[in-house]
């Protein structure tokens, strides 16, 4: 096959017509559950300055070092498409002086986001995700209710069996102790670590708790857990965590190896994950044998804030990847809102017969019911072939005669019966038909 000469770029994709319904099903999810917990929408631009994530995402994170689209403007400013969304809420929430507003800010979004990482099924270079933010409060039990909403909504999308992995990591005052720790126990090893990793070791040794290299897996199974050394306040907010999940029963398994690979994570970070068909293997990670895929994850970031130059304030907060999600739920096919079955064609013949159709759409318009029409087609055959391809179950004949007498033809397409009504009385004609069925 001739191969085209403009082609989506590398790892991006288009959001066709018929894939449409799966985001629009997830936003309508996750809008409902945002409006029921009181957080506000917020949109950001998809440019941010691009210190703004060296310095808190980290320099030596795989995000900054390897995946940020970054450009230079004319008037040499240094900007990133956005690689993900908490530090642009952040960002936010300081430039508009929330802070003074009463606390907790609850802020929730839903858009694109870019990565140059390596495209694969289910993740691209230009990605959807959706977002839960809550600055301000830093009680344990906004770690745990956090968590409970992101898993209520995979189980509104009809997500089976699920899994929160969960681990502590500390702050800035119990890392930097485990940090030692962990350095020496990986001196030993420092030759047989992958490549990324030995220079990890000198740069960000947790992020080799991350890596998901068989060797360094290895090698890291035998470490020193964070939880281990956690400062007590640490150790205290991530027990009452893990007693709000029992109170909430949601399964969950401690993983000390989880460090979520963003230096602005404090305390409890976690990830959600689905359970994969072995159909879809390719798009799986692989622990304990287990076929699994993260939908999700997130945590604490306490001093993300004022790292940004804003007022210390507590933050915690999760991002899903969209494209993810609906990568599985393609499994199990979403339905419209309306089934086509209950749809209805405006079939049209003569530029009279048009003008008063286009009247009449919007009368079935005020109402919200949803009518299909073609009225670029002139052939009563060629509608009525479009109607059926397209499972409709009712058609409206609007002709040269029907136009100068007032009136319209139903026709039940299953049955081939049909009716005339007055123009004026097809919609709520088709009101009672729809209502009945």
């Amino acid at each position: 096959m001739k191969k085209l000469k403009f082609q989506t770029p590398k790892g991006m994709h288009d959001i066709l017509p018929e894939e449409q319904k799966y985001f629009q099903k997830i936003f309508k999810i996750v809008e409902e559950t945002a409006n029921f917990h009181g957080f506000g929408k917020i949109d950001t631009p998809i440019l941010e300055q691009a210190e703004a994530f060296s310095k808190s995402v980290g320099v030596n994170t795989d995000i900054v070092e390897k995946e940020m689209y970054t450009l230079k403007t004319k008037g040499k400013d240094l900007l990133t498409l956005r690689p993900e969304g908490t530090v642009p809420v952040v960002r936010a929430f300081i430039e508009h002086g929330m802070a003074s507003l009463p606390k907790p800010i609850k802020l929730w979004y839903f858009g694109p986001f870019f990565r140059h990482e390596r495209p694969q099924a289910g993740r691209y270079r230009q990605f959807n995700q959706f977002g839960f933010e809550v600055l301000g409060e830093k009680s344990p039990i906004i770690d745990a209710q956090i968590i409970q909403i992101f898993y209520r909504i995979l189980k509104k999308l009809k997500f089976g069996e699920l899994l929160i992995e969960i681990n502590s990591i500390g702050d800035s005052q119990c890392r930097s102790y485990y940090r030692k720790v962990l350095l020496n126990y990986l001196k030993r090893y420092q030759s047989a670590l992958c490549f990324d990793c030995k220079r990890r070791f000198k740069e960000n040794p947790l992020r080799i708790l991350d890596c998901k290299q068989l060797e360094c897996q290895r090698i890291v199974s035998q470490a020193p857990q964070t939880i281990d050394h956690l400062c007590e306040e640490c150790n205290e907010h991530f027990k009452s965590v893990l007693e709000f999940l029992d109170e909430l029963e949601l399964p969950y398994n401690l993983n000390p190896s989880l460090v979520r690979g963003l230096d602005y994570y404090t305390k409890t970070v976690f990830e959600i994950f689905a359970s994969i068909p072995t159909s879809q293997t390719e798009r799986i990670e692989q622990t304990g044998g287990e076929e699994r895929l993260s939908l999700l994850g997130g945590g604490r970031y306490d001093g993300l804030t004022k790292l940004l130059g804003g007022k210390d304030t507590p933050g915690c907060g999760a991002a899903a990847g969209i494209e993810r999600i609906i990568s599985l739920i393609k499994d199990h096919p979403l339905k419209y809102s309306y089934s086509l079955e209950r749809r209805i064609f405006l079939a049209q013949l003569g530029d009279l017969a048009k003008r008063k159709g286009l009247k009449l759409v919007q009368e079935f318009e005020k109402v919200k019911i949803p009518i299909v029409e073609s009225f670029g087609r002139d052939s009563l055959k060629a509608q009525l072939k479009i109607a059926d391809k397209l499972n409709i179950g009712h058609v409206l004949i609007l002709g040269q005669k029907e136009s100068l007498e007032g009136t319209i033809i139903i026709r039940t397409m299953k049955t081939g019966k049909q009716k005339v009504v007055k123009i004026e009385k097809v919609v709520a004609e088709m009101k009672k038909i729809l209502k009945k069925r």
